[in-house]
């Protein structure tokens, strides 16, 4: 159920997005919510790291971890630009995230039905309840115009 509030920090996370796409990175932001307060930011930043787990989930986790001093996260919320891949899904479960809302869904690698559905899997210990599409043409848009312009940039 799309709420006043989940579009509010999606709009928070699409501009962590836009920050890494200053820095050349995917445009993906992420930032968790806990009783209304913002407690872990992140974006993309693998190229830069040089570090294929820098993704926008992980960075706001591995955040809202340090400030809260607990690396269980429950009751707090994980807002995305992008559907997450199997990694940063595995690390919500970890979290311990209540709910996980996202932006575009992610055809080649999202785990939320696109490819597969971890978060469905029963047997997993601990569930995330997903909410998928929040602001999605916007999220979508940004990571297509990203990726048209690079294409331009490579015909060049």
């Amino acid at each position: 159920m799309l709420s006043m509030k989940d579009e509010y920090f999606m709009r928070e996370a699409l501009s962590l997005a836009q920050a890494a796409e200053c820095l050349g990175e995917v445009p993906v932001g992420a930032l968790v919510v806990c009783a209304g307060v913002v407690v872990g930011r992140g974006f993309n930043s693998p190229i830069g790291e040089h570090d294929p787990t820098a993704h926008a989930e992980i960075a706001a986790l591995r955040d809202a971890a340090r400030h809260l001093r607990n690396y269980r996260l429950p009751g707090c919320e994980l807002f995305v630009t992008l559907e997450p891949c199997a990694m940063c899904a595995g690390a919500v479960l970890q979290a311990r995230i209540a709910r996980l809302i996202y932006g575009a869904r992610d055809a080649k690698t999202g785990v939320h039905g696109s490819v597969v559905d971890l978060f469905a899997v029963e047997r997993l210990n601990h569930h995330t309840v997903v909410v998928g599409g929040v602001l999605a043409d916007e999220c979508g848009r940004l990571l297509s115009d990203f990726f048209a312009s690079r294409r331009i940039r490579k015909a060049t």
